[in-house]
C-alpha cells in the first residue's frame, strides 16, 4: 500500500478558547483533546504533519513582557513565536506520544522549529494591520512609536494596540527535513503560528521580522511542498456554508476550485474568517494537490468517512 500523508492545520484557540484563563492544566487538558483527534488520523492509515495556530498564546506573552519591561529587556515578535512553537509543541508532542502508547502504536512524535520566508518587498511591510499584544493608552502608545517606531491603531475604543505585517509566505526553510521525517514514519508537528517569519536580506542572510504569517496560508504551502495526499483545515463550524448565519444558509459538502473561486469573488467568504482557509485551499489544489477538508474538531471523524465537512476537490 502506497504511504498516504495528511496535514492537519488547527487554530490557537483549540488549547487556549476565550471562555477559559489560559492556565496551563488547561492548555495541558486540551492538547490531550487534541492529540485524541490526531492520533485518530493516523489510526485511518495517515502519516501526519500538524500545523498549530499561537494567537492566544503570542497575545499572552507579550502582556507578560509589557507588565515586566521595567525589570526584564522584551522580545521581538518573531522570537515570540520561537517561544510559543517550543512551548506548544512541547505541549502537544507529549500528549500525542501518551495517546500512542495508549492505542499501543509506535510512533515517534517530533516538533520542528519552523523559520518561514516571507519576501522583504511584500505590499504587507508598507501596510501593517494585523494587530498584536496588549492595549495600551494613548499616552503609552505614542512613546513606543515615537522610541521603537512602532505603528499603532485605537481599536474600539478599548485602548490602542501594536499592528504588523501579514506577508504572503514564499518559503518553509526545514522543508526537507520535515518531509523526511514524514516520510519514514514519524509525526511532525512544524510550522506553528504560521512559521517565525524571516526575510533574506541584502547579504543573502535569513533576518528575523516582526510579522504575523497566516497559519493556513502557511498550512498550504507546507504541505504543497511535502505533497501531502489530504490537508484538514479545522475550523470552528462542522462545514462551509453559502449565505452564512443568514435564513437562507445552505451546507456546501464538496466544491470545486472553480466553485469556490466563484464564491470567493461574490463575497460568500469574508477575509477576516473563511476566505482565508479557501483561498488556502485553492492554493493547494491548484499546486497539485488532491483534496482539502474543513471542517471542526468535533465533526473530524465523520468528516474522515465522508458524513460531514466540506470537501474541496480539484
Amino acid at each position: 500500500m502506497s504511504q498516504k500523508i495528511a496535514l492537519i492545520a488547527f487554530g490557537g484557540n483549540a488549547l487556549l478558547p476565550e471562555d477559559q484563563r489560559g492556565l496551563q492544566w488547561e492548555q495541558m487538558r486540551n492538547a490531550q483533546k487534541a492529540a485524541k483527534l490526531m492520533v485518530h488520523v493516523v489510526k485511518k492509515g495517515y502519516e501526519l504533519i500538524i500545523v498549530h495556530g499561537n494567537g492566544p498564546q503570542v497575545g499572552n506573552l507579550l502582556i507578560q513582557m509589557e507588565e515586566a519591561v521595567t525589570k526584564v529587556p522584551p522580545f521581538t515578535l518573531e522570537v515570540c513565536d520561537a517561544m510559543t512553537e517550543g512551548s506548544i509543541g512541547y505541549m502537544l508532542e507529549k500528549a500525542i506520544i501518551n495517546e500512542l502508547r495508549k492505542n499501543s502504536i509506535d510512533k515517534e512524535v517530533a516538533t520542528i522549529l519552523t523559520q518561514v520566508v516571507v519576501d522583504r518587498d511584500d505590499p504587507a511591510f508598507e501596510n501593517p494591520t494585523k494587530p498584536v499584544g496588549p492595549f495600551y493608552s494613548k499616552y503609552r502608545a505614542k512613546e513606543l512609536m515615537r522610541e521603537k517606531k512602532w505603528r499603532m491603531i485605537e481599536d474600539a475604543g478599548r485602548g490602542y494596540r501594536k499592528v504588523v505585517p501579514s506577508p504572503k509566505p514564499i518559503d518553509v526553510v526545514p522543508k526537507r527535513i520535515i518531509n523526511d521525517l514524514v516520510r519514514s514514519g514519524r509525526i511532525v508537528i512544524a510550522a506553528g503560528g504560521g512559521g517565525i517569519p524571516v526575510i533574506i536580506n541584502g547579504r543573502g542572510l535569513f533576518q528575523g521580522v516582526e510579522a504575523v504569517i497566516d497559519k493556513d496560508f502557511a498550512s498550504s504551502l507546507l504541505a504543497r511542498e511535502v505533497k501531502v495526499d489530504l490537508f484538514i483545515i479545522l475550523t470552528a463550524i462542522d462545514r462551509v456554508y453559502l449565505n452564512f448565519g443568514k435564513p437562507n444558509q445552505k451546507e456546501i459538502k464538496v466544491m470545486t476550485v472553480a466553485q469556490a473561486k466563484k464564491y470567493l469573488k461574490e463575497g460568500q467568504f469574508p477575509p477576516g474568517s473563511m476566505g482565508p482557509k479557501i483561498k488556502a485551499a485553492i492554493e493547494f489544489i491548484e499546486g497539485g494537490g488532491k483534496e482539502v477538508l474543513i471542517t471542526s474538531a468535533n465533526k473530524l471523524k465523520a468528516a474522515l468517512i465522508k458524513r460531514a465537512g466540506t470537501r474541496i476537490i480539484p
